[in-house]
Protein backbone atom coordinates (compact mmCIF):
# COMPACT_ATOMS: atom_id res chain seq x y z
CA UNK A 1 0.00 0.00 0.00
CA UNK A 2 1.47 3.35 -0.98
CA UNK A 3 1.31 6.53 1.07
CA UNK A 4 -1.78 7.90 -0.68
CA UNK A 5 -3.71 4.65 -0.17
CA UNK A 6 -2.75 4.59 3.53
CA UNK A 7 -3.86 8.20 3.92
CA UNK A 8 -7.14 7.53 2.12
CA UNK A 9 -7.83 4.46 4.28
CA UNK A 10 -7.03 6.43 7.41
CA UNK A 11 -9.39 9.26 6.43
CA UNK A 12 -12.17 6.83 5.57
CA UNK A 13 -11.74 5.25 8.99
CA UNK A 14 -11.84 8.70 10.64
CA UNK A 15 -15.13 9.45 8.87
CA UNK A 16 -16.62 6.15 10.09
CA UNK A 17 -15.50 6.92 13.65
CA UNK A 18 -16.98 10.44 13.43
CA UNK A 19 -20.30 9.02 12.16
CA UNK A 20 -20.35 6.57 15.07
CA UNK A 21 -20.14 3.54 12.80
CA UNK A 22 -16.79 2.45 14.19
CA UNK A 23 -15.03 2.78 17.54
CA UNK A 24 -11.56 4.32 17.64
CA UNK A 25 -8.78 1.80 18.28
CA UNK A 26 -7.24 4.03 20.97
CA UNK A 27 -8.19 7.19 22.81
CA UNK A 28 -5.66 9.17 24.84
CA UNK A 29 -6.84 11.76 27.31
CA UNK A 30 -4.86 13.91 29.71
CA UNK A 31 -6.25 15.73 32.70
CA UNK A 32 -5.93 19.47 32.28
CA UNK A 33 -2.89 20.47 34.30
CA UNK A 34 -3.22 23.04 37.05
CA UNK A 35 -0.21 25.01 35.89
CA UNK A 36 -0.35 27.53 38.75
CA UNK A 37 -0.25 24.73 41.34
CA UNK A 38 2.56 22.90 39.55
CA UNK A 39 4.59 26.10 39.31
CA UNK A 40 3.97 26.91 42.98
CA UNK A 41 5.10 23.42 44.02
CA UNK A 42 8.25 23.88 41.97
CA UNK A 43 8.76 27.32 43.51
CA UNK A 44 9.61 28.91 40.15
CA UNK A 45 8.48 32.09 38.45
CA UNK A 46 6.36 32.24 35.33
CA UNK A 47 9.45 33.33 33.42
CA UNK A 48 11.47 30.36 34.68
CA UNK A 49 8.70 27.94 33.78
CA UNK A 50 8.27 29.50 30.34
CA UNK A 51 11.99 29.22 29.63
CA UNK A 52 12.15 25.57 30.74
CA UNK A 53 9.11 24.66 28.61
CA UNK A 54 10.29 26.68 25.61
CA UNK A 55 7.21 28.89 25.57
CA UNK A 56 6.30 32.47 26.41
CA UNK A 57 5.36 33.99 29.75
CA UNK A 58 2.05 34.97 28.11
CA UNK A 59 1.32 31.30 27.42
CA UNK A 60 2.01 30.40 31.05
CA UNK A 61 -0.27 33.25 32.15
CA UNK A 62 -3.06 32.11 29.84
CA UNK A 63 -2.79 28.53 31.17
CA UNK A 64 -2.85 29.74 34.75
CA UNK A 65 -5.87 31.96 34.16
CA UNK A 66 -7.63 29.09 32.30
CA UNK A 67 -8.02 31.21 29.14
CA UNK A 68 -6.24 28.38 27.32
CA UNK A 69 -5.33 24.82 28.19
CA UNK A 70 -2.02 23.12 27.50
CA UNK A 71 -2.39 20.56 24.73
CA UNK A 72 -0.25 18.05 22.89
CA UNK A 73 3.35 17.85 23.97
CA UNK A 74 2.90 20.61 26.57
CA UNK A 75 0.16 18.58 28.29
CA UNK A 76 2.39 15.49 28.30
CA UNK A 77 5.38 17.40 29.68
CA UNK A 78 3.29 18.99 32.42
CA UNK A 79 1.89 15.56 33.37
CA UNK A 80 5.46 14.23 33.55
CA UNK A 81 6.54 17.17 35.73
CA UNK A 82 3.55 16.65 38.00
CA UNK A 83 4.43 12.96 38.39
CA UNK A 84 8.14 13.64 38.78
CA UNK A 85 9.01 17.23 39.78
CA UNK A 86 12.73 16.53 39.31
CA UNK A 87 12.00 16.30 35.58
CA UNK A 88 11.50 20.08 35.58
CA UNK A 89 15.11 20.54 36.71
CA UNK A 90 16.25 18.40 33.78
CA UNK A 91 14.27 20.57 31.37
CA UNK A 92 15.48 23.78 32.93
CA UNK A 93 19.11 22.65 32.60
CA UNK A 94 18.88 22.52 28.79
Amino acid sequence: MNFFEELKTSLEEAVEIKKGNKAPSAVTRYDIADVRTIRAQLNVTQAEMAKALGTSVETIKSWESKRRNPTGLAAKVLAAIQANPAFFDELAAH
